[in-house]
């Protein structure tokens, strides 16, 4: 029922706009997402802003356009687009996080493609920036300058905008890095490798993100391996099954060891950064669902069970909302009922690059732009309302 869904993600589009959306500094003509309401005094001034955050929120903006594009949404893009590059105060590529850069460079990608918008300044540099951020003794990306941490959660968006920009070789080298290194026996992508005096050291913690970018990067590989081969849509090729049959393991892994018995993502992951994690594994299997070249009955499988996750999931997050005011709060434990964010207490704090969660993990505009992303996965993903020869 695709008016219902994009019901949905309009309710959720709206509840951002209304609760986090703000001028930089009262400046015209620029827009971002205040990262937490109720807000404290200092995040209304965006003295904390999280820069990967607002190309999460970027990213959902372009998602509410590509549904139903309006000169609004497109002003407000702008405006958001506009808001990083002041609040950054400088150029988008000083940062020393490479996944925060490579984030954007996907946010800004897809901004890019919107007829209304054009040519984004600085994303081309940006890019640019990323790519000459690879390591020459590992041939992948650190998670920040002068680092010796390799992870997931930044090769993974880099090799996606490598295999998106035509650097189909680099995006080849970083999947199989992974796939070499970081595949647990479940079939699970694991968090990234430190390399210490005695040798490299993976390190094995499981997020729902990495799943995510690894199944948006094998994807759009194979998109991208094909299309240069000139192969047509549906024709029986080997061109790019090595990446689909790694999307098809692990969209099984993820079902089998990420989901309830209701088959819906079960990965607690509370707020602060934490907040966008599962939002980017439902992108990315909508991504699946829709994307994944048609190669026979695996991959139709493929995308069935990848289109399954999502729509339990989302089913599952509109039944667990709150409402304030007409609009959705979502519950950051996709499988139990939201938690009324209020003032006072905690707000997440950023400890060793990294933003932990707020008391209450609702307040933090993470675990609400997860929710809009799941919303909008949702309505591209929905199946027309169909009438029966009843009437009913």
């Amino acid at each position: 029922m695709i008016e219902v869904w994009e019901h949905r993600a309009e309710l959720a589009e709206q509840a951002i706009t209304e609760r986090h959306a703000s001028r930089v500094w009262g400046l015209p003509l620029t827009n971002l997402g205040v990262i937490a309401w109720p807000p404290t005094s200092r995040d209304k001034f965006f003295i904390r802003w999280h820069y990967w955050w607002q190309a999460h929120y970027i990213d959902c903006q372009v998602d509410a356009a590509l549904r139903r594009e309006s000169n609004t949404r497109i002003r407000n893009l702008r405006r958001t687009i506009n808001g990083m590059k002041v609040r950054n105060l400088r150029a988008l590529t000083k940062n020393k996080y490479f996944d925060d850069k490579a984030w954007l460079a996907l946010a800004l990608g897809r901004a890019e493609k919107l007829d209304k918008v054009g040519t984004i300044k600085g994303l081309a540099e940006l890019e640019t920036n990323i790519v000459e951020g690879v390591d020459s003794l590992t041939g992948v990306l650190p998670w920040r300058t002068n680092e010796t941490f390799y992870n997931v959660p930044t090769n993974g968006p880099a090799a996606i905008m490598a295999a998106r920009t035509g650097r189909l070789e680099l995006a080849e080298t970083l999947i199989e890095w992974v796939f070499d290194t970081l595949i647990n026996e479940h079939g699970l992508v694991m968090d990234g490798l430190r390399m210490r005096m005695h040798g490299p050291e993976p390190a094995t913690a499981l997020y729902s993100y990495c799943q995510g970018v690894m199944l948006g990067a094998c994807t759009e590989l194979a998109i991208a391996q094909r299309a240069e081969a000139g192969v047509q849509p549906g024709e029986v090729s080997e061109v790019g099954m090595q990446n689909i049959t790694r999307v098809a393991g692990l969209v099984d892994a993820v079902e089998t060891h990420g989901c309830n018995r209701d088959g819906v993502l079960a990965w607690n992951t509370r707020g602060g950064d934490g907040g966008l994690f599962n939002g980017i594994l439902i992108r990315y299997l909508a991504l699946v669902a829709k994307e994944l070249p048609d190669v026979g009955a695996t991959s139709a499988e493929t995308k069935r069970q990848a289109r399954r996750m999502v729509m339990n999931t989302a089913d599952s997050v509109w039944r667990h909302r709150l409402e304030v005011d007409g609009l959705p709060v979502f519950s950051s434990d996709w499988t139990a009922d939201a938690i009324l964010p209020q003032s006072g207490g905690l707000v997440g704090a950023t400890i060793a690059g990294a933003v932990s969660s707020s008391d209450i993990a609702e307040r933090d505009l993470s675990v609400q732009l997860s929710g809009w992303m799941l919303m909008e996965a949702a309505a591209r993903l929905a199946e027309p309302r169909t009438h029966s020869s009843h009437g009913k």
